[in-house]
């Protein structure tokens, strides 16, 4: 099983360090999210927010760093994690400008990206970009094969029902296949992952029940659609504290990569300075790394 940082809402410099310590104790790799604003007057509703009025956990001053800008700043310092995205809402933005920014990303990161794409939920993003948000699923089972066409390079092609690319050459271009990972827990969502994708990621934490339940409706998915034998990766995040046999249960259960953030485990308390903040959560990614990852390698 490989581990995964999930580094959202921490300070560019803490997702900095947390990377670098990453790249030597062990992870396979971090996970970053993506959003492109926050909208003030917000109507749309979250779709796992426990809110009555829908309203998602952040706060609406939240920073949304661009995952692939981000990504490629992290690439330079680090030489083994891998960067999955959790959730790049692909169909908020144009074909063109995601095949783009991913591929270079990948190029700078020697083909260290995963890319986890999702429809999203904040209607308020497709307004500003001027994209769909009615046909944003469509759009994504269609330009999830478009992306593999342009990311070959030399001269390549496209045509499709919402996107009609002629003749161009994309460079530079990925070395290797970027593989583009479904998130999403909806019927859509497995469908999407188990005919185009080459894995699955949980959209928020699952209980270690709800967990188990999800990996079974994701290999239904991939007998239903013939690929139950196919090379296919299967990220969980699980709400439980650290435990070593839950770990090796998910894995026999067929989970190949588990979201964690060890560094969740220290808040900070007055008298605190971001220095000393930083010093115990970079202490917590190593006893997590020491009791949990390296028993499980």
């Amino acid at each position: 099983m490989r581990f995964h940082q999930a580094l959202q809402f921490l300070p560019l410099d803490e997702v900095f360090t947390l990377t670098t310590a990453s790249d030597t104790l062990g992870y396979s790799g971090v996970y970053l999210s993506d959003h492109l604003f926050n909208p003030k007057d917000l109507k749309s509703r979250y779709t796992y927010s426990k809110a009555p009025d829908g309203a998602p956990f952040w706060e609406k001053e939240a920073a949304w760093p661009d995952p692939m800008c981000l990504i490629s700043a992290l690439g330079a310092l680090t030489t083994n994690v891998t960067f999955t995205t959790g959730i790049y809402i692909a169909p908020v933005r144009d074909l063109i400008t995601v095949a783009k920014s991913v591929g270079t990303a990948a190029v700078l990161s020697d083909n260290r990206v995963n890319l986890g794409v999702g429809v999203g939920w904040c209607e308020e993003e497709y307004i500003q970009t001027g994209q769909d948000f009615r046909t944003r699923g469509k759009r994504l089972n269609e330009m999830i094969p478009a992306l593999r066409a342009l990311w070959q390079g030399g001269w390549v092609e496209y045509h499709g029902t919402y996107y009609d690319v002629p003749l161009c050459q994309m460079n530079p271009a990925p070395t290797r296949p970027v593989p583009i990972l479904c998130g999403g827990d909806s019927e859509p969502a497995l469908l999407r992952a188990s005919t185009l994708c080459d894995g699955w990621i949980n959209t928020g934490a699952a209980t270690p029940e709800e967990g188990f339940a999800q990996v079974e409706k994701v290999k239904d998915a991939l007998k239903r659609a013939g690929r139950e034998n196919d090379p296919f990766s299967i990220y969980l995040a699980v709400k439980a504290f650290p435990d070593l046999d839950l770990y090796r249960r998910l894995e026999d259960a067929g989970v190949t990569d588990l979201l964690c953030a060890p560094w969740m485990g220290v808040q900070a308390k007055e008298g605190d300075t971001p220095e000393s903040i930083l010093a115990a959560r970079l202490a917590m990614c190593e006893q997590f790394a020491e009791h949990f990852i390296a028993p499980m390698g």
